[in-house]
């Protein structure tokens, strides 16, 4: 275990980036095949996955080019942790206002960006009728928690984890020579 807990945090840059990689692909995997269009605060969290896709691609890049002598710099594993925090933030804000814990803004009213040429092909009646997404509307579940809630579920355990890269002992950090 305590191997594993050496490699994970050693590690840890490319950890987050595959793990944000693969939340961006089953966000975008359900809109494309399942046909669930995001609604505002679905786009706000996949932005901060992009956040964490940058920083952790540069440390895990600086980690490989310094040829891995320390490990991953803790700077980036607590920024990783501050996103991950962050989006965890922003999920359970979303799933709140699914429960009507809460109001969501009106920009979660299912408009979003107005687009003129949309409105007046509408008008005309030569454009499609988009429905609008409204963010406090589950529209997918599993296990009673919607998008929203496995997404601070995630996000926060993401969040921990890089809390403990950041915090990882000395022993973790360099090699045994």
């Amino acid at each position: 275990m305590r191997d594993l807990y050496r490699l994970l945090t050693r590690w840890w840059t490319a950890f987050a980036l595959a793990a944000s990689l693969a939340m961006l692909g089953a966000a975008h995997a359900f809109e494309r095949f399942a046909g669930l269009a995001p609604c505002n605060l679905c786009l706000k969290q996949r932005e901060v996955y992009w956040g964490a896709v940058v920083i952790a691609l540069v440390a895990t890049l600086w980690h490989l080019v310094s040829r891995g002598s320390r490990g991953t710099p803790r700077i980036a594993a607590f920024l990783l942790a501050v996103v991950f925090a962050t989006g965890s933030i922003t999920a359970v804000f979303h799933m709140g206002g699914e429960l009507k814990w809460w109001d969501l803004p009106a920009t979660c009213s299912g408009g979003g960006e107005v687009n003129l040429e949309g409105l007046a092909a509408l008008a005309l009646g030569t454009g499609p009728v988009e429905k609008p997404v409204f963010c406090d509307a589950v529209a997918w579940q599993f296990i009673g928690l919607s998008m929203a809630g496995w997404n601070a579920l995630i996000s926060a355990a993401l969040a921990v984890f890089s809390l403990l890269a950041a915090k990882r002992p000395k022993d973790a950090r360099a090699p045994r020579t």
